[in-house]
């Protein structure tokens, strides 16, 4: 088995988004390739969705480390095809929600829009969890996009190596240091 096939397997057995697997278990693509399954302009408007969130401040920003290609690639490689219909139908209800088109939005009313998005989508994952009967609505597209804006933009170079503090071998190596014969080994410093 491949690592796509068992990405799939897994994200159709938990039925959720895949957020927070490690970004070394997909293949790596070049950029073009990246979007397979989404035309550019889809692209462009993952970017925008993801730039709100994650703008660039003194650090990089979503569309710096080109999130929406990499968003795209993980919705077409491992979402189940109901959690892609789910993802897609949200991107063409957000440009009705923005009057058209989100892309032609001021900044600030973009954030507007997707704070009350983000909003609704608490409310539904909040009422899922109380419901009586245990039965929910499954996971709001919104909440699809802002994780996977994240964990794109966390997984990139950009995003772990300047935003975050990066240590590529936690702790450090210490060749010198004190035993006596008959000591144990040392399990922490």
């Amino acid at each position: 088995m491949d690592r796509r096939e068992l990405l799939k397997m897994i994200a159709s057995a938990t039925g959720v988004a895949m957020v927070g697997m490690p970004a070394f278990v997909l293949a790596q693509a070049p950029v073009a390739q990246a979007a397979a399954g989404f035309t550019a302009e889809e692209v462009a408007l993952l970017d925008e969705i993801a730039e709100a969130i994650i703008p660039r401040t003194d650090t990089p920003g979503a569309k710096d480390a080109d999130v929406g290609a990499f968003m795209a690639r993980f919705v077409t490689d491992c979402y189940s095809p109901e959690d892609r219909a789910a993802f897609r139908a949200g991107l063409v209800d957000l440009d009705q929600r923005a009057g058209g088109s989100f892309m032609v939005l001021p900044a600030a009313d973009r954030l507007q829009l997707l704070t009350g998005l983000d909003r609704t989508a608490r409310e539904q994952a909040r009422d899922a969890w109380v419901a009586a009967d245990g039965a929910g609505s499954g996971v709001h597209w919104f909440t699809m996009i802002k994780q996977l804006a994240i964990f794109s933009f966390f997984t990139s170079k950009l995003g772990a190596t300047e935003v975050l503090r990066y240590d590529p071998v936690p702790g450090h190596y210490d060749g010198d240091l004190p035993y006596e014969p008959g000591t144990p080994a040392w399990a922490t410093r």
